[in-house]
Formats: structure tokens, C-alpha cells, sequence
């Protein structure tokens, strides 16, 4: 059985999640017959890097696009043709995937060398994609860069990293870079409900919404867990979401918050002992909590960020937390954070891992 975000993987670039930006720009180039010899693509996991990378092999290669004029201003793959078709099947002899993780030294990218001044068994392009390209060794990237800088006409590079920083400039200055950003939640949501329609899925809205909020902006994380949340329940519901997640969802950090931002320590120390005794991961609650408190004391300085928390939550939420915002004391919340931030780098390591973030509350509480 083809796993969910296989199964939903965008065929054409306009499908693309919360790419605009980057799908316009490299549209442009195909009508124009402009592609690059080299590309770069960087950003978060799951953000459509991989996937951008063989649609180019797709478009560049499409049988469909070299006949007929009118198909090629489209900017698109017809998705239709056998070259497509065995790209998308992963049996194109001329659409090479190496992944740098495991493969990452000099002797693979001479191999890719000697590969790429061949000519295609029967395509117009070899494409190259390396995944996760940061993991390449010095002496494989002074061996990539000598194909850079002369690339055969008949082979396009694409380059896809989770780490641009880790990419030596003489590399990225020779490609066409472009950075896909994290997914806006409501855009997660829309797909996720999409999939849920086409598949049948029996699972409430808000076990949807969590889903997509755990996912953190990846696309394929929250098609992942879908897929595996829905094999594991017949309806699935927040509360199972959350057990299998191990994550206590934004309702419980809200109502956490509410008690803290209250200043009811006994109240506080009680909820955080019945959520420890359920079984939920303490660590990851920490981190929630410091995230939604960083969220409010920042709607407290400056309201504007209400568009950037837009796209991280969902509009329930997002009006749930901004009824915190007037108990805010900058400076005593400050501190807070900076307590809870020590608890949870002491609590990853701590075989007592609710004891930093109960002494944490009882020191900023307390007084």
C-alpha cells in the first residue's frame, strides 16, 4: 500500500504548498526554455524540495512538452507520457536521486561524474538530485564544484539541503538558489482535509488540526502521521492524536498557561501532575509552553506579530492565546521563560523529568 504522501505527491508545480514564489519564478523559466544547469534548493524537512527537484526532471524531459508547442507555455509536466510516468515510478535511467547522507564521498561523486558527461541513454536531460547535499565530504564538494563550473549541456544538478549554511559558497554560487519556507498551518489543514475526503478517513477537526500543528510547517510529517494515526484508530479524536503523538495539545498548554499566568501555583503543580501521570511526554510540554508563552509576551509588545502567529496556528487558537495577553508582566515573564528554557535542557537528561519544570513554576510562582 502506497504511503499517504506518496500517494498525494504534487504532480505539477502549481501544486506546490505555500511555494508561490519560487513555483512563479521556475514557471517563467520553462515557458522561457530557461532552465539552469544547476539549482539549490534549501529549507525546513517536508516542505516540497524533493518533490520541486524531480518535477524539473519531469518538465525538462517531457515528451509531451518537446512535441507541441502549446503544451510547452503551460510551464508544466503532462504527467501523462512514458517519460513522465517512469520518473514519477522511480525507474528513469536518466533521473538520478543520490542521497548525501549515505552517500557522501569523493568516489560517488566521481561515479556521478563519469555519469554526467555521458550522454542520456534516451532522454533529452540526465537529472541529478542530491538530497540532503550538506552531508557532502570537502574533497566531494571540490569534485561536485569542477562539475559545476563546466556542466555538460545535456545534465541539470539539483541540489536539495535542510542546511544551507553547510554549503560552501564556491557550490551555492553556482546554482540558482531559492529557500522554501515551513507550510502555514491552515494550508497543512486544507491538504490534510483533502486526503481525509479522497481516502474516507473517519477523524474529527480538531484531531486534523493537531495533526497539522505537530508537524510544525512539513507538509510530509503531517501526511505521515495521518497515515499512521488512521490505520491505528477507526475514528480517530484528539486524544488519540495526542497519545500516540506523546504531545499534549494546545488545549492543555492553554489551560496550563491560564493557571500559571494567574499566578495559582497549587492549582498549576496539580494539573502538571495529573498530565505526568497520563503518560505524557513532560519534555515536549515544556517546550509547548515556552513556545505559547513566547507567543503571548510577543502579542504584548507588538500586536503586528498577529500575522506572523497567523500562520502558526489555527484561528481558535490564536484567540484563545490573545486572552492572555493582558496578564502579561514583561519582566516577571521574562524571567519565567528563562527558568523554564534551563528546565527543559536539565528535564531531557533527568531521570526526575517533572522535578526542573516543578521547580521552575515554584521559583517564579511563589514570591
Amino acid at each position: 500500500m502506497l504511503a499517504i504522501y506518496r500517494k498525494y505527491r504534487p504532480k505539477l508545480l502549481e501544486d506546490l504548498l505555500g511555494q508561490e514564489d519560487i513555483v512563479t519564478v521556475l514557471k517563467n523559466a520553462v515557458i522561457k526554455n530557461k532552465l539552469a544547469h544547476a539549482y539549490l534548493f534549501s529549507g525546513p524537512r517536508g516542505t516540497g524540495k524533493t518533490t520541486a527537484a524531480r518535477l524539473i526532471a519531469k518538465i525538462a524531459n517531457c515528451s509531451t512538452r518537446e512535441k507541441k508547442e502549446d503544451f510547452r507555455k503551460k510551464g508544466e509536466p503532462c504527467n501523462k507520457c512514458e517519460r513522465c510516468s517512469a520518473i514519477d515510478e522511480g525507474r528513469a535511467l536518466d533521473v538520478v536521486e543520490i542521497d548525501a547522507a549515505s552517500n557522501r564521498g569523493i568516489d560517488e561523486i566521481r561515479n556521478l561524474q563519469e555519469s554526467a558527461r555521458s550522454s542520456p541513454s534516451s532522454y533529452p536531460y540526465k537529472v541529478f538530485i542530491i538530497d540532503e547535499s550538506h552531508m557532502l565530504t570537502t574533497p566531494a564538494f571540490n569534485a561536485l564544484l569542477k562539475l559545476l563550473e563546466e556542466p555538460p549541456e545535456h545534465a541539470i544538478f539539483i541540489l536539495a539541503t535542510t542546511e544551507y549554511e553547510k554549503i560552501p559558497p564556491t557550490i551555492s554560487s553556482r546554482s540558482q538558489k531559492f529557500s522554501f519556507k515551513k507550510l502555514a498551518i491552515d494550508e497543512i489543514i486544507k491538504k490534510l482535509k483533502k486526503v481525509v475526503l479522497s481516502e474516507k478517513f473517519k477523524i474529527d477537526d480538531d484531531a486534523i488540526e493537531l495533526i497539522a500543528s505537530t508537524a510544525e510547517g512539513s507538509l510530509r510529517d503531517a501526511e505521515s502521521l495521518l497515515d499512521q494515526i488512521t490505520s491505528l484508530a477507526e475514528q480517530v479524536t484528539v486524544g488519540a492524536v495526542e497519545k500516540i503523538v506523546g504531545r499534549t495539545g494546545f488545549v492543555l498548554t492553554h489551560q496550563l498557561a491560564d493557571l500559571v499566568l494567574k499566578s495559582k501555583l497549587p492549582e498549576s503543580l496539580e494539573m502538571l501532575a495529573k498530565i505526568y501521570e497520563k503518560g505524557y511526554n513532560l519534555a515536549d510540554l515544556n517546550k509547548e509552553f515556552i513556545h505559547y508563552l513566547r507567543r503571548v509576551l510577543s502579542l504584548k509588545l507588538d500586536s503586528r506579530l498577529e500575522d506572523v502567529f497567523k500562520k502558526e496556528l489555527t484561528k481558535k487558537e490564536l484567540e484563545q492565546l490573545k486572552t492572555h495577553v493582558q496578564l502579561i508582566d514583561v519582566p516577571k515573564h521574562i524571567q519565567l521563560i528563562r527558568s523554564l528554557i534551563r528546565a527543559y535542557s536539565e528535564m531531557r537528561y533527568s531521570p526526575f523529568v517533572i522535578v526542573p519544570l516543578e521547580i521552575a513554576l515554584i521559583e517564579n510562582l511563589s514570591s
